[in-house]
């Protein structure tokens, strides 16, 4: 199929990105990466009457330490997060995620905000920003708002975003020397959407954890934290029995639907495998990813 026509126009500036969507008549869409709506497009799942081309806005891309953040703009290319030595050195567990995110040739393309703003439950990107405890940075109308990655995602495919809004940036904590982070996925190929994917962030005292997030992706609508499994972690040393009080307290966490694909039980015993795979791993001490 092809997609329906289109007004095309590139803009160079945040300021023109917003007033080109805020002058369309119809609806408009924001074009980065293309890895997701140029696929929605030929196959007419998604008809804007204008497509405005945000590849060129030098303020979007770029990513640096600020303060005790490091940011990453969002037209930061998936390959670029594999590489980069400030992610490897500060945010180990997106150059994890980021070996996972399909093949080469998308990973060149596809954009950081791209991921972000379609919020698909399946993608790893967003599970790190839980897990990270991420702030989203969004810019609109009425100025930059930040939005704790927390908030951010409401529902399948459904963020905080508001309508001519454009994701602009992410910030990320630095990583301490206390942080042990790691990323991980179970699928049928390597490439393909994961079955069930963890993002896990435990911050330690001594051998003691004092607080975790895990993150888990494709079990829910969202982006899905454990609150019950990451409390049976809390003030415990990671070990068999911690491991397996959070691997026990996972059902209060998750309910996944059955789908075509794979089973709700399924999905949860492989949630359960990962999350002690993970755990088990980060009992080993820190995890550092290598620059590509």
């Amino acid at each position: 199929m092809k997609a329906r026509a289109f007004d095309y126009r590139r803009v160079t500036s945040v300021t023109e990105a917003l007033a080109a969507y805020a002058g369309c008549r119809g609806e408009a869409r924001y074009l980065a990466g293309g890895q997701s709506l140029l696929p929605a497009l030929n196959l007419r799942l998604d008809g804007p009457d204008l497509l405005i081309d945000i590849g060129r806005i030098d303020t979007l891309r770029g990513i640096s330490v600020e303060g005790d953040a490091l940011r990453i703009g969002a037209l930061t290319r998936h390959a670029e997060t594999l590489s980069s030595p400030l992610i490897v050195a500060h945010a180990p567990i997106l150059t994890e995620a980021a070996a996972f995110m399909a093949h080469p040739a998308i990973r060149n393309l596809g954009t950081m905000g791209g991921s972000l703003a379609l919020a698909d439950p399946a993608s790893e990107l967003p599970a790190c920003m839980r897990a990270l405890g991420a702030v989203i940075e969004i810019a609109g109308p009425a100025g930059t708002r930040n939005v704790a990655a927390d908030d951010y995602f409401r529902d399948l495919f459904e963020t905080v975003l508001a309508p001519g809004e454009l994701l602009s940036a992410v910030r990320v904590p630095l990583a301490r020397p206390d942080i042990r982070m790691r990323f991980d996925e179970i699928a049928r190929r390597r490439g393909d959407y994961a079955m069930v994917g963890l993002a896990a962030h435990l911050a330690f005292s001594g051998d003691v954890v004092e607080t975790a997030r895990l993150a888990f992706c494709s079990v829910g609508p969202t982006p899905m934290r454990a609150p019950a499994a990451e409390s049976a972690l809390a003030g415990r040393s990671l070990g068999p029995e911690s491991i397996a009080a959070a691997k026990a307290a996972l059902a209060a966490d998750l309910a996944p639907d059955d789908d075509d694909a794979l089973s709700a039980a399924a999905r949860m015993h492989l949630a359960r495998v990962l999350l002690g795979r993970v755990l088990s791993a980060l009992g080993d001490g820190p995890q550092r990813a290598e620059a590509a």
